[in-house]
């Protein structure tokens, strides 16, 4: 039997990987999981008793683009939080951002740019769905640096120009997934002008955004409402799963320009799941209201103050900006990641799972990602470890 030849050359996903890499060998201590970036802290009071209030709601199929209500709560909060005006036809729902990431790219990416077979950009590190996306829609995904030299950021504008002329689709994660670095107003202003240069779309991946260490990151539709650029040249994408600390509501928004959110609402309503209605009352709620955020991103300031303190002096080491993953610097990820399962129990993710070799160099092989997920604790205990093991006592 004949199987498409676009997925062969797809490496496994990050997790059965490490799996293939530590589970062979026995823990050298009480394990300390520190490499799934699901969030641990205690999810909203109020989530119970909507849900409860509101099972009959199972009963029902749920309105494929949202309710009013949720609409209206996720429109009332990028004006809020980013000082932009966006109508109800400008947002779809979500289950969690990565089927928005995907399904986004199918709704709008052209068969051919300028003649040519498109190109869809990415971070390298990245977000594995972005190189699925774009090998599902026949497009050619290019891995972009986004290191130690770049600021942590892909520098798309470097690209040669008969390359921009073929790009479909940018993707960008702020803050990064996995360095936790921030894009600025003025490079959000320079990937605004080369997406209106050379005619593509931005597809802002901004799920991290509340998760921040001194001040809110600047968001795309923030930067494009203060600039008037064209509202169908950034889509942003949002979720409840770390905000919120609520990954399996499977709760997400999609933001942007009438004609390309029409598109997605179109391809949903044929090969989407939308979210059951209870799980929308809830989304009502959460979106609305910001304590708990404020609560939630108190506990990782908190966690980031920590871990500056234990890794003082370490030379390389930078604590991120937001999200909640520290990039370690290291020798090799995967020699690194191994030792330290064997010796301590410390669970973490190598560098090199979340890159792509291009030319012969990956880079994220010289890093480990250490989610900052669990509780205060568990977490100091997990990072002490890891850096006596790894690094020598501090």
């Amino acid at each position: 039997m004949a199987f498409p030849e676009r997925f062969s050359n797809l490496p496994d996903y990050a997790f059965p990987r490490l799996r293939k890499l530590l589970d062979a060998h026995a823990p050298g201590g009480d394990p300390v999981a520190m490499t799934i970036g699901e969030p641990r802290h205690a999810m909203p009071d109020f989530v119970g008793p909507i849900l409860a209030a509101n099972l009959s709601g199972f009963g029902v199929y749920p309105p494929n683009d949202g309710t009013p209500e949720l609409l209206s709560a996720i429109t009332g909060w990028i004006r809020r939080r980013y000082n932009a005006a966006l109508a109800d036809d400008q947002v779809m729902v979500l289950n969690g951002t990565r089927e928005g990431l995907y399904n986004a790219l199918i709704a709008t990416c052209p068969e051919t740019k300028n003649g040519a077979r498109p190109v869809v950009l990415m971070p390298n590190p990245f977000y594995q769905v972005y190189a699925v996306a774009a090998l599902t829609v026949g497009a050619e995904p290019l891995y972009v640096p986004a290191t130690a030299a770049t600021g942590f950021l892909p520098d798309y504008a470097s690209l040669p120009a008969a390359t921009l002329e073929r790009v479909a689709v940018a993707y960008l994660c702020s803050p990064a997934n996995p360095q936790g670095a921030v894009a600025s107003r003025d490079y959000w202003k320079t990937l605004l002008a080369l997406a209106e240069k050379h005619d593509f779309l931005i597809f802002a991946d901004e799920c991290y955004s509340e998760i921040w260490r001194s001040a809110p990151p600047p968001g795309a539709l923030e930067v494009a409402a203060e600039v008037g650029a064209n509202p169908e040249r950034v889509f942003s994408f949002h979720s409840l799963s770390k905000r919120s600390n609520l990954p399996g509501l499977r709760s997400g928004f999609v933001a942007g320009g009438r004609e390309g959110i029409a598109r997605m609402r179109k391809l949903r309503s044929f090969a989407g799941a939308p979210l059951p209605l209870p799980i929308q009352r809830v989304s009502e709620a959460a979106w609305a209201d910001e304590s708990h955020v404020a609560e939630n991103r108190a506990l990782y300031q908190d966690k980031f103050r920590a871990a500056d303190e234990i890794f003082k002096g370490l030379q390389g080491f930078q604590c991120p900006e937001g999200g909640f993953f520290l990039w370690l610097p290291v020798e090799d990820g995967e020699t690194a990641a191994l030792k330290l399962w064997r010796e301590t129990g410390v669970r973490v993710l190598p560098g090199a799972y979340l890159s792509r070799d291009v030319g012969g160099e990956n880079p994220g092989k010289s890093y480990l990602r250490v989610a900052l997920v669990a509780p205060m604790q568990e977490m100091q205990r997990g990072l002490t470890t890891l850096r006596d093991c790894l690094y020598g006592r501090g």
